[in-house]
């Protein structure tokens, strides 16, 4: 298995390089050549598996430079007790034809834990086989639940330090908390002056910068990311849509049409794992791709024009408050036939003029693969009251995204086909938007005094890893200029 960069034909590496590097040196992102396939019989094993067993089975199509012990090593070293009841990525049914795939159950309460927890295990394996000993730096931008998860996931890694930059005003308290009180002794967290973009830009400078590439190999060092444009973090996500798609066969889901996916997303990387699921071969037919008042992705999926320009909003759900969606560019690539010099092209317009316009042949692929919509936070709490009445099914402000954008596609197209909601993160993360929902009387300045009542009032469990940071002891309160970064960087590495 070759991986190619977006940006350079003539850059080719193996599983392992990809990992470790993170990003390719011209900025490109690391895609395979091939997208390996599943026969119906590949279906048939899968779904006789528990999680480990399909995650084993799929990343092995992938990772061709890890040995049958490698895998074996990682897979189990990250979902063996890691997650409740052993359950990863569980299916909820809502009503016939309607799940929602959750995958939060894991230490931080988030989707990125089932990537996060394996991609420790991917990077340190990988880089025994390319790295000559190099001490690894991983350097992670956030919107709020990737900092935690990678920091827990790389938390006393040997060989390696992690370094998390997320918006001073761009988190939920509870996302804050999770992370300023992160354990280890090679973590490092500090919040900008600036929102995600600006984060998620200073990071991709800062492994730009050729200088800081060399004074960092001066002191054995080398830089990796754990954000989504690691071809590590996104081929663990690719795992849960088709075990997802086993678990529902073997509940007997009308699947004879295939199904629908519904994603709230912000950076794309989510929702281009289940695209990757269905080129392997799993039956998904429509991609819904749901998006908040930073609608960006909506506003390309319907125009062909990508234009960040516009009023950035801080809404109850961070995560997606993003108007740079780096996976994007993977997909582009994808549909414009593997051609690098366009996606250069396509990015210097971003770079220049914060938008650009592709081709109408390569807009109609897209509105062929995917559905876009938009949900402000008014139709967020809207949503999470309504499915709690109906359902007695308690959501957090992201999966409400999500929620309310597939009840649009439903009722602007008619398509009521079997489909799966991607459940982002716990309620408990967001108890004050949560609260506000189902009980706005409770809503109160203490965030545990929010997090108690709402479990009272719904009658549902606070998870233990949210009610532990009630005492925990905050380590970090660092906050920087978007211009200091890479200072920061240096400062925390002792590099001169």
């Amino acid at each position: 298995m070759v991986y190619k960069s977006t940006r350079d034909d003539n850059v080719s590496v193996s599983a392992s390089q990809a990992i470790v590097r993170g990003i390719s040196k011209d900025g490109g992102l690391f895609v395979p050549q091939t997208i390996p396939h599943l026969s119906g019989t590949d279906f048939e094993n899968l779904s006789k598996l528990d999680y480990i067993g399909r995650a084993k089975y799929i990343l092995k199509n992938f990772l061709d430079d890890f040995s049958d012990d490698d895998i074996n090593y990682c897979v189990e070293g990250a979902y063996n007790g890691t997650f409740d009841n052993d359950q990863p990525a569980p299916l909820s049914k809502l009503s016939d034809g309607k799940y929602v795939l959750e995958l939060w159950h894991g230490p931080t309460c988030a989707f990125k834990d089932l990537a996060l927890q394996l991609l420790p295990y991917l990077l340190t394996t990988s880089a025994k086989k390319v790295s000559n000993g190099k001490e690894t730096v991983i350097l992670v931008a956030t919107s709020g639940d990737t900092g935690k998860a990678a920091l827990e996931g790389f938390k006393d890694v040997e060989n390696t330090k992690i370094i998390v930059f997320y918006p001073n005003n761009g988190v939920s308290p509870m996302q804050r908390l999770q992370m300023n009180t992160q354990l280890g002794e090679n973590v490092y967290v500090c919040a900008i002056d600036g929102n995600f973009d600006d984060a998620q830009s200073g990071v991709k400078k800062i492994f730009s910068e050729s200088d800081i590439a060399a004074r960092l190999a001066d002191s054995n060092m080398q830089f990796s990311s754990a954000n989504s444009i690691n071809w590590g973090r996104l081929v663990p996500q690719i795992v849960y849509y088709i075990s997802a798609y086993c678990d529902m066969k073997k509940s007997g889901a009308d699947l004879k049409h295939g199904f629908n996916v519904v994603v709230p997303t912000g950076n794309f990387g989510n929702i281009l794992a289940a695209y990757y699921a269905k080129m392997m071969g799993t039956p998904i037919v429509k991609l819904i791709c749901a998006s908040n008042s930073n609608n960006v992705l909506t506003d390309f999926i319907n125009t062909g024009v990508y234009n960040r320009n516009r009023e950035f909003h801080t809404t109850m759900s961070p995560s997606m408050d993003i108007l740079i969606s780096s996976n994007l560019e993977r997909m582009l690539y994808e549909l414009n036939g593997k051609n690098t010099s366009m996606i250069n092209d396509l990015q210097d317009q971003l770079a220049l003029t914060g938008e650009y316009k592709v081709t109408e042949e390569i807009h109609q692929k897209f509105m062929s693969l995917f559905w876009g919509g938009s949900c402000d936070d008014e139709k967020t709490l809207e949503t999470i009251r309504s499915y709690f009445q109906k359902y007695n099914y308690l959501c957090d402000t992201h999966t409400a995204v999500a929620l309310s954008v597939y009840d649009d596609y439903v009722c602007q197209t008619g398509d009521t086909l079997t489909t799966i909601i991607a459940s982002t993160a716990s309620p408990y993360k967001f108890s004050s938007s949560v609260l506000k929902a189902v009980a706005p009387g409770e809503v109160s300045d203490g965030e545990f005094e929010m997090v108690k009542a709402l479990s009272d009032i719904t009658d549902t469990e606070i998870p233990k890893q949210i009610s532990e940071l009630e005492k925990a002891t905050v380590r970090f309160s660092n906050v920087c200029k978007k211009e200091n970064m890479i200072n920061a960087v240096l400062d925390y590495l002792e590099i001169k």
